[in-house]
C-alpha cells in the first residue's frame, strides 16, 4: 500500500470524528434531517430491484455544481432520447435544488462518505456503467474502488485557481496515486492541462473542451414570474433594481448601501438561503426595512431592501435587474459565477476579488464586457449604467461576446463522455 494512501485511511476517521457534528449541525440548520441523509452512510430508502443499474453517474458537491451537472444532463439527454442518470450529491441544498429541477429519468442520491465499506456498497448497489466528477473532489476510495471494477471515472470542467495550482505542485507526490486513476480530464482552457499531467494524468487523457459553465448554449428565454415583479413593485419606489447575486457574510449591509447612493433599488440574493435572518438583522442594524422574499411582507416606510431567501430562482430574479453585482468579490476571495447574468443580458459589476473565475473575469474586464471596481467605486459606476442605457448594452454584448468563446463545450463533453465508454 503506497503511504499517503494509508495515511489517508488512518487520518478519515479523525476527520469524520471531529467534522461530523459541525456537519451535522448545518445539515440541521439547511432542512437536510427529512432529506435522506442517510444514504451517505449506505441507507436507502428505494428498494433494490428499483434502483437504475448500470447507468452513468455524475458527482456533484455544491448547489452550483449541482446546477451545472443538470445542464449537462439536460444536453445529453436532448442528444441521447431516453438515457437515464443518477445525479450523487454532498449537501441538502444540493439535493433539494436537484430533486426541484431535474429532469425524468435522473435518480437523485446522496454521495457516500468515502470509507471503503460505504463506496463499495454504493458501486455494488447501482453498478454504474462511468462516474463524472463535476469540478468536484476525487475522493481516494471511490477512484480505486472504481479501478478496481473497471469503472470508467472522467472529470469535467476541470481548471484550477492560481491558489490551487500552488496547493497542488506542493502535494504533488500525495495525490498522484489518486489522481493516475482518472480516465478523462476535460479541461476549460489549454493553460490548464499542464498541471493535471504533472499530477499523474497521462497526457492523451486531458482534453480542452471549454467551460460547461459559461458555454451560453442556446438562447434561454427567462419566463417572467409575475409574483417577483409584484413583490418589487410593493418595495422599490419606483427606483430600477439592482441585484446582487449570491452574496457572503458581510457583503449585504456594504452592497445594498452603495446601490441605494447610485440610485438604485436593493434586490439581495445570499449565496446560502439558509442565512436569511443573519442578514435581515445585519440589514436593520445598518438602517434598512427588509422584506424576505420566503414570507414577504412590504414595509410602510423606511431605506427598503428585499431578501430573496430562495434557491433555484437566480435566473428569474435576475432577469427583474437593470444591473447585477456579483457577491463574494469585494470582502472575501473567489467570487461568484458571472456568466448566468450576462447570458440573461445584464450588465455585470464586480469587486477586485475574482480569483475564482480567472481568466474568464479579467478577459470581460478587458473586452468591456463587465466593470471592475472598489467598494467605494461601486456606487457610481452602477448609477452610470443605470443612467446609460446605451452602456448597459455595449457592456452586455460584449460580455456575450467574450463567453461565446465556450460555446459548444458542452456538446464537446458530452462527445468525450459518450464516445469513452471503457476504459483508457
Amino acid at each position: 500500500m503506497e503511504w499517503p494512501l494509508l495515511i489517508y485511511r488512518l487520518l478519515l476517521p479523525v476527520y469524520v470524528l471531529a467534522a461530523g457534528p459541525g456537519w451535522w449541525l448545518k445539515m440541521v440548520r439547511r432542512g437536510g434531517m427529512g432529506s435522506g441523509l442517510a444514504e451517505r452512510f449506505g441507507f436507502y430508502r428505494e428498494d433494490l430491484e428499483w434502483e437504475p443499474c448500470g447507468e452513468v453517474h455524475v458527482h456533484a458537491v455544491s448547489v452550483g455544481e449541482a446546477m451545472l451537472a443538470l445542464k449537462l444532463i439536460r444536453a445529453w439527454q436532448a442528444a441521447e432520447a431516453g438515457k437515464k442518470f443518477v445525479l450523487a450529491v454532498a449537501t441538502s441544498t444540493g439535493k433539494q435544488v436537484a430533486l426541484e429541477t431535474a429532469p425524468e429519468g435522473v435518480r437523485v442520491v446522496y454521495q457516500p462518505v468515502d470509507f471503503r465499506f460505504l463506496v463499495r456498497r454504493y458501486l455494488k448497489r447501482f453498478e454504474p456503467s462511468q462516474i463524472v466528477l463535476v469540478e468536484g473532489e476525487m475522493w481516494p476510495h471511490l477512484m480505486l474502488e472504481c479501478s478496481r471494477r473497471a469503472i470508467p471515472v472522467r472529470l469535467v470542467n476541470a481548471r484550477m485557481s492560481p491558489r490551487s495550482r500552488r496547493r497542488y505542485d506542493k502535494l504533488a507526490e500525495w495525490v498522484r496515486p489518486v489522481f493516475r486513476h482518472l480516465d478523462g480530464v476535460a479541461v476549460q482552457e489549454k493553460d490548464d492541462a499542464e498541471i493535471w499531467v504533472t499530477l499523474g494524468v497521462s497526457a492523451d487523457k486531458v482534453r480542452t473542451t471549454g467551460s460547461l459553465k459559461f458555454d451560453p448554449g442556446p438562447r434561454r428565454e427567462t419566463v417572467a414570474r409575475p409574483e417577483f415583479r409584484d413583490m418589487i413593485g410593493a418595495v422599490n419606489d419606483g427606483r430600477p433594481v439592482v441585484l446582487a447575486a449570491s452574496t457572503h457574510v458581510g457583503e449585504e449591509p456594504l452592497l445594498a448601501a452603495s446601490i441605494e447612493r447610485a440610485g438604485g433599488f436593493p434586490v439581495i440574493v445570499p449565496r446560502h438561503a439558509e442565512r436569511r435572518f443573519e442578514v435581515r438583522e445585519a440589514l436593520e442594524k445598518a438602517g434598512f426595512a427588509v422584506a424576505l422574499r420566503s414570507d414577504f411582507s412590504a414595509p410602510t416606510a423606511g431605506r427598503k431592501v428585499l431578501v430573496v431567501d430562495s434557491t433555484g430562482e437566480l435566473r428569474a430574479w435576475t432577469s427583474e435587474a437593470e444591473v447585477v453585482v456579483i457577491g463574494k468579490s469585494f470582502l472575501a476571495e473567489g467570487g461568484q459565477n458571472p456568466a448566468e447574468a450576462i447570458e440573461a443580458g445584464k450588465p455585470v459589476v464586480f469587486g477586485p476579488h475574482m480569483e475564482n473565475f480567472e481568466p474568464l473575469a479579467s478577459r470581460l474586464v478587458d473586452a468591456g464586457g463587465a466593470a471592475r471596481v472598489s467598494v467605494a467605486a461601486l456606487p457610481g459606476i452602477v448609477r452610470d449604467l443605470l443612467e446609460n442605457p446605451s452602456r448597459r448594452e455595449r457592456m452586455t454584448a460584449a460580455g456575450r461576446s467574450v463567453l461565446s468563446r465556450h460555446q459548444g463545450a458542452v456538446d464537446r463533453v458530452i462527445g468525450l463522455l459518450g464516445n469513452s465508454r471503457n476504459r483508457g
